[in-house]
């Protein structure tokens, strides 16, 4: 008998993040022991993961669990994990637009689907947040097409595009748009009073004024991510509206125990910056606004699929802090100046209620196999 379980698994990279894709049936019911196979997969806890598929960076160590639907409107379910790296956290509370833009695509060349040429739309029902989300995707040859001219910000060449419609997905993880009521809060930090703007779409977000907290707002990956103090402040602010939220009980059980959600973004005014990529100049006036997300404590590389959809949102609803900074025109689409690039998402809100809110990702399957667990090293 071997010592190790086999497990079918599929790698995809999905907008501007890599996942890795199992299907429901494939793992265990108990979720005590569905969590400890999940990080043996990933290679966690390790700082290197390099026990494990993942690649030790947030935005690579994301799973989607993909199977039959519970929602009568659905076509899938769809649960996505946030999984910790020197922890072991495997945390359930939000989802990834990112990651979600493969579920469609993987839907489809699983057969959970049929592919109806030239494009196929699949309702995923988000178990995370039990909203429903919908992909448009390319199909070719009975499968989701790959190759096309599209590109997105954050990821080399072109691909297939696909419509991801977040318009469902308002009040995700606390049931309302603004989930305090107001569009603007003040809290009680330890560097003093602060503004903030809590936003409940798709993922709940936090947004505060970059200039309240002394920042540019078009800081490099390295700039934040080397400066412990800010790190930690960030991480004070996110924690305490965690809680304010209801996601958690007090700001140590939301780092401890929702540590991915929230998500918090510092935005500023339309202005020149560098991609930290390419060293070319992002124009003040390819942008209606800057924001910069940190992301498990870290910023974000790109910007996350929710909280583009969140941000838009946010960016429509009059007095939120991302409206005050947005330059305003008629048109639907905002764009989102971030570390790597810009990236468009189409919004219209009436008042509260958001009437439309989607963006254009691609994604493609790198890898599709087996993964092997150590039966050991399950407790």
């Amino acid at each position: 008998m071997s010592d190790q379980i086999r497990i079918p698994c599929v790698i995809m990279r999905a907008g501007t993040s890599k996942g890795i894709f199992l299907k429901e049936n494939d793992l265990p019911a108990d979720q005590a022991l569905r969590d400890q196979i999940i990080l043996r997969i990933f290679g966690s806890p390790d700082v290197r993961q390099i026990d494990g598929l993942a690649g030790a960076d947030p935005l690579t160590s994301k799973l989607a669990i993909v199977g039959p639907p519970t929602h009568p409107e659905a076509d899938v379910d769809y649960t996505f994990a946030q999984v910790g790296i020197g922890d072991t956290v495997v945390d359930y509370n939000g989802n990834c637009g990112n990651i979600s833009s493969g579920v469609g695509p993987f839907a489809i060349d699983e057969s959970f689907v049929k592919a109806v040429a030239p494009r196929t739309k699949v309702c995923i029902h988000n178990t995370n947040t039990g909203k429903l989300l919908y992909a448009e995707v390319e199909v070719e040859d009975g499968k989701a097409k790959v190759s096309g001219d599209f590109k997105i910000d954050g990821v080399p060449g072109t691909n297939a595009a696909e419509l991801m419609d977040f318009t469902g997905t308002a009040g995700a993880a606390t049931g309302k748009v603004l989930p305090t009521g107001n569009v603007v809060d003040t809290i009680k930090t330890s560097k003093g009073d602060l503004k903030v703007s809590i936003v409940d779409v798709a993922n709940p977000c936090v947004f505060i004024n970059a200039d309240d907290v002394k920042m540019k707002g078009t800081e490099t990956p390295a700039e934040i991510d080397g400066d412990p103090e800010l790190l930690s402040y960030l991480e004070e602010i996110r924690s305490q509206c965690c809680a304010m939220i209801g996601m958690a009980k007090d700001a140590k059980e939301a780092t401890e125990k929702s540590p991915a959600f929230p998500m918090i973004a510092f935005v500023t005014e339309p202005t020149d910056y560098i991609d930290f990529t390419s060293g070319n100049t992002i124009k003040a006036d390819e942008v209606d606004l800057v924001s910069r997300l940190m992301y498990m404590q870290v910023l974000h590389k790109t910007y996350a699929g929710t909280a583009t959809a969140c941000t838009g949102s946010a960016a429509k609803i009059d007095g939120t802090i991302v409206n005050q900074v947005l330059r305003k025109s008629d048109s639907d689409t905002v764009r989102i100046g971030h570390p790597a690039g810009v990236i468009p998402v189409v919004s219209v809100v009436n008042g509260q209620t958001v009437e439309k809110v989607a963006l254009i990702r691609t994604a493609r399957r790198i890898m599709e196999g087996y993964v092997f667990v150590e039966k050991a090293k399950l407790k």
